[in-house]
């Protein structure tokens, strides 16, 4: 079979405070829902509202550094690639999948109560930077492949 492509790429808002936990053998697991958001006109040409939510898991020393300093409603831009699981519920016998975002590259951005502060997760390692937002915040413009100017300029 030929190679394929699975990558995903999101930007959005944690709906909750990250679960770290680890492994049987010490490998760190972060685990959160993000929320991303679209609107859309209606048939009838309402302005309508839809919220996503998927389920996001960050491996590893990222992951530690996601659940030390991430926290509900803190916006994100992620990319990594889907990951289907299965296991039999206790309960019923059944067997349950869950699909998941199994996250390689996570980058603060500002976000709901944390004073619009971003920071470096995308290599895993340094804590938010102390100031606001900023286009052109060094860290996140290398991560990010170069400096972005107006929306209109972004890529996608």
């Amino acid at each position: 079979m030929a190679d394929g492509v699975n990558k995903v790429i999101l930007v959005g808002n944690l709906g909750k405070d990250p679960e770290l936990g680890y492994t049987q053998g010490g490998t760190a697991r972060c685990r959160f829902p993000l929320a991303t958001g679209e609107t859309f006109n209606s048939k009838t040409g309402e302005k309508q509202e839809r919220t996503e939510w998927h389920n996001i898991v960050v491996w590893g020393k990222q992951g530690e550094t996601v659940g030390k300093y991430l926290s509900k409603g803190r916006q994100v831009y992620l990319e990594g690639s889907l990951r289907t699981r299965s296991w039999d519920d206790e309960k019923t016998g059944q067997k349950k999948y869950m699909t998941e975002v199994n996250a390689q590259k996570i980058i603060f951005l500002g976000g709901k109560g944390d004073g619009g502060q971003s920071g470096g997760g995308g290599h895993g390692g340094s804590a938010p930077a102390s100031n606001g937002f900023d286009s052109k915040d060094q860290h996140r413009d290398e991560m990010m492949g170069g400096s972005f100017g107006d929306d209109d300029d972004i890529p996608f």
